[in-house]
């Protein structure tokens, strides 16, 4: 076999291969930036459509927050309600707060490389959100006698986006914790806390529907790109693949969650 060269020797200290750790670090690379990529797909063709301006988007647009205004001008009470769902419950910074605190929990149990997933995930959705809204530069919708105000642009609701990554993050790293005949909770509470989020945005008119899917979608494709990325470094540590109903780390459970850092790599 030809013998590789001498400084690629001296900084890794072992002979590259076809089936070796550099091949599979390789190969699950090209994975994540693979699965990404499909799933971005249906957030870049929103992008589109909006930028675009399609017509049958902007009457389903247009048609829907007409309807859900006219409702909201007729019923106060549930006005209050959405208010204080969009604004205390689901309010970005509450569910920052709630992820700022698995992240502390986090780093007592010594589980740092969790901990730094769920920072990485909830900071880069927020940045890359404000991102594609200052380049988007989509208006708010302009409604007669506006039930609620909402500064800065539309496109993706950062609301949504945010109930997207930090319900992801809570869940994917609770959810070991949960007992299996509770998990449906779990999943049930997520979704509705995610969907719901998005309708008060849509109710109140402060956003189009456009923006909402687009939040989830964007959310989604962090979510992906995070959790492919710890992924590989669970591959790296020697740890067996998980799926979503597992949990990101099932190991949280025990004392030791993580491997001690410089941990030999499984062959």
């Amino acid at each position: 076999m030809t013998r590789p060269p001498a400084p690629w020797r001296a900084l890794t200290g072992r002979v590259p291969d076809g089936s070796g750790p550099d091949a599979r670090f390789g190969a699950r690379l090209i994975t994540t930036v693979a699965v990404t990529a499909l799933v971005s797909v249906p957030f870049a063709l929103a992008l589109v459509l909006v930028e675009s301006q399609w017509e049958p988007l902007l009457r389903l647009d247009r048609g829907t927050a007409e309807r859900l205004h006219a409702a909201a001008l007729e019923h106060p009470a549930w006005v209050r309600l959405l208010d204080f769902l969009t604004h205390v419950v689901w309010d970005p910074v509450t569910m920052r707060l709630l992820v700022a605190a698995l992240v502390v929990w986090l780093l007592v149990r010594r589980a740092v490389r969790l901990a730094l997933w769920a920072a990485v995930t909830a900071t880069a959705g927020g940045l890359l959100g404000l991102l594609v809204k200052d380049v988007v530069a989509r208006a708010r919708p302009h409604l007669p006698d506006p039930v609620s105000q909402a500064p800065g642009f539309s496109f993706p609701s950062g609301h949504a986006m945010t109930a997207t990554t930090s319900c992801a993050v809570l869940l994917l790293a609770l959810l070991p914790l949960v007992s299996p005949r509770w998990r449906p909770l779990a999943w049930t509470t997520a979704l509705v806390s995610v969907v719901g989020v998005g309708y008060t945005r849509v109710a109140l008119g402060v956003h189009w529907v456009s923006d909402v899917v687009g939040g989830w979608l964007l959310g989604l494709v962090v979510v992906t790109a995070t959790t492919l990325a710890f992924e590989a470094w669970r591959a790296d540590a020697g740890r067996r693949p998980t799926t979503p109903a597992q949990g990101l780390e099932p190991e949280i459970r025990s004392e030791h969650p993580e491997p001690p850092v410089g941990a030999p790599e499984r062959s």
